[in-house]
């Protein structure tokens, strides 16, 4: 039992030190290549990108989430083109049509007007619809409306000071830089009166992935060293807390609060947006039939009572269209804002795991489909349990992006469980190998000497007559047999017996040849096989291991030395026998006549 769970633990260790060394290599490689790094780095966000689009895409299939239906967008879509185009002749319309849009939907007491429109001076535009645009907007207190800030050359455009009104405070408990990404050097203006009378005025910045979807949008923009809300982050904040709140909080979990606002950024300061749907799902009303509605052509069939109405363009030929990650890739830019304001009134934001957890998921993903290869017998068992634990993982990153919110990566753990699953297989063939050579070690090897045991010295001789008839090479056979063992046994003990046998198959081992067997052949007595040797050659190796051992001093315990002899008989193959059993005995009467014969000698068969 003790064994067998050493060996556990050395499987394991093996195989997690293979895993780190991947990744060690793999990151020392990022590291040091700049453009590898970028490289690597890019094709995983954008690998990871596309998992969530098709998470949020299944999500939208299963209608999670539903869309508020407080949420109206009124859409100048293709139909209300053409026909303002031709009613008022002209693209834009006159800025009086949005103050008599205004007017009409207040009626009905809506939550929020919010326009998804830039009203910059214009030559087009006359003052009176100016007037009456910037009367209407002033006129009641739940008016939004958009500006931009850019990074336009000040040669070109003056940078403006905003007035302090539009800015928001924050106070910034993390790490993240607004600035790094959000940050701008100048804005493009609306009406003056727009700016300094008492309509909101949010931003309308986002901020494309690298390849060119709209995933996530930031609440919070910089400018000149003052913070800026996001047009809809203003609209949906003062609807939550039912009053207009101006002071919010950046926590060190990277969470934007405020008095009843919760929103999880990224580390770059964004906040993931979750989509609803193909273009379309919120409740759309083509301006063109509130506009007839309005002027008593049809009758009204529209009710915005505490609805929150955003008023922007929907219609291609006008180009505000983003691309994003659901059903047909396509939104106007009304509909992202109506995203991003339904997921603050819901409390409804995808939330990313940290680097931190991602590796601890990572992880736990490395140790299972380890243990899934290391504990099963079959390699198809554990195939199979591999690909179906693969699979599990996927609708594991799937249901708790649609039940919790959560964004767990999916890309790196997939590529792990399959690196994982190689790494195991090549611990598993090195574990097997070890225990391999281990178990023909203790077949073939002596344990107290370390030299071939006497099995391994049969086969090989036996194997040594075979080749040396192919190949007509001879071979020789040493046998050697230490002098008094016993009588020194008696004197010294078993210890200092099981030293001196150590000692003199380190001498044996030392004076051979690599090519050469050298073997215990039982008790005090070693043999040495020697491949492609004739008589006269065996004659000298034998003398010159003889000499060996007489002139070595043998270290008998912690504080006793002495000398050993060896008596030595010797054989050829085929002089002087042609069997295995044959060319023993011969040698072993060489060694008895050299133990008669006074020992410390090679010893002559006497036929």
């Amino acid at each position: 039992m003790k064994k067998f769970v050493q060996t556990k633990w050395f499987t394991y260790t093996t195989y997690m030190l293979l895993v780190m060394a991947a990744l060690l290599i793999g990151f020392v490689l990022m590291q040091n290549n700049k453009t590898l790094n970028r490289v690597i780095t890019s094709f995983f966000e954008v690998a990871e990108n596309r998992s969530f689009d098709y998470r949020q895409t299944l999500r939208v299939i299963h209608k999670q989430p539903l869309p508020n239906k407080d949420i109206v967008v009124l859409a100048i879509d293709d139909a209300s083109l053409e026909m303002l185009w031709d009613k008022y002749g002209e693209w834009p319309i006159p800025r009086n049509v949005y103050a008599d849009i205004i007017n009409y939907i207040e009626k009905d007491k809506p939550q929020a007007i919010i326009f998804d429109l830039m009203f910059i001076k214009s030559l087009k535009a006359t003052a009176d619809a100016d007037k009456a645009l910037i009367n209407a907007m002033n006129k009641y207190d739940n008016i939004y409306t958009s500006m931009n800030l850019d990074n336009q050359s000040a040669e070109v455009r003056h940078p403006e000071s905003l007035p302090e009104r539009l800015s928001v405070k924050i106070e910034n408990k993390s790490d993240i830089n607004i600035s790094k990404k959000y940050g701008f050097t100048n804005c493009r203006l609306i009406l003056n009166e727009l700016i300094n009378g008492k309509v909101y005025i949010g931003m309308t910045n986002v901020m494309r992935s690298g390849d060119g979807i709209i995933r996530k949008v930031a609440p919070v923009l910089e400018y000149q060293d003052k913070f800026y809300p996001y047009l809809t982050f203003l609209a949906g904040g003062n609807t939550v807390n039912k009053a207009p709140q101006n002071s919010f909080t950046i926590d060190t979990d990277n969470i934007l609060k405020g008095k009843n606002l919760s929103i999880p950024l990224t580390k770059e300061g964004d906040a993931i947006l979750n989509w609803y749907g193909p273009s379309g799902t919120h409740t759309n009303y083509p301006m063109y039939k509130v506009v007839n509605s309005m002027d008593g052509i049809t009758p009204s069939a529209f009710s915005f009572k505490d609805k929150i109405v955003i008023i922007g363009t929907t219609a291609m030929s006008l180009h505000d269209t983003k691309s994003v990650p659901v059903q047909e890739g396509v939104y106007p830019g009304v509909e992202v804002h109506a995203t991003f304001l339904n997921n603050i009134i819901d409390n409804n934001f995808i939330k990313q795991t940290s680097p931190a957890v991602n590796i601890l998921i990572i992880s736990a993903v490395v140790c299972i489909v380890g243990f899934i290869v290391m504990l099963s017998e079959s390699t198809v068992f554990a195939l199979l349990s591999t690909v179906l634990f693969g699979i599990a993982y996927l609708f594991i990153a799937y249901y708790l992006m649609e039940f919790s919110n959560l964004w767990i990566p999916l890309v790196l753990p997939v590529i792990f469980i399959v690196l994982a699953f190689a790494l195991s297989y090549l611990a598993k063939y090195i574990i097997k190998s070890r225990d391999f050579e281990y178990q023909y070690k203790l077949a073939t090897i002596d344990g107290l000497t370390e030299l071939y045991n006497h099995r391994y010295f049969q086969d090989t001789l036996r194997k040594q007559i075979d080749l040396s008839k192919r190949y007509g090479q001879p071979f020789s056979l040493i046998i050697v047999d230490i002098d008094f063992f016993k009588k020194f046994n008696d004197t010294y003990g078993h210890q200092a017996g099981d030293a001196v046998l150590k000692q003199v198959a380190q001498t044996l081992k030392k004076n051979s040849r690599t090519t050469d067997y050298v073997c215990r052949y039982g008790g005090e007595e070693m043999s040495i096989i020697l491949p492609n040797t004739t008589a006269e050659e065996v004659l000298s190796n034998a003398n010159r291991i003889l000499h060996a051992v007489a002139e070595r001093t043998f270290h008998l315990n912690a504080t006793e030395t002495g000398h050993v002899t060896i008596s030595v008989g010797v054989s050829t193959f085929p002089d002087n026998a042609e069997t295995a059993q044959a060319l023993i005995e011969y040698a072993d009467k060489g060694l008895y006549y050299a133990k008669e014969h006074g020992r410390n000698q090679v010893g002559k068969c006497q036929e």
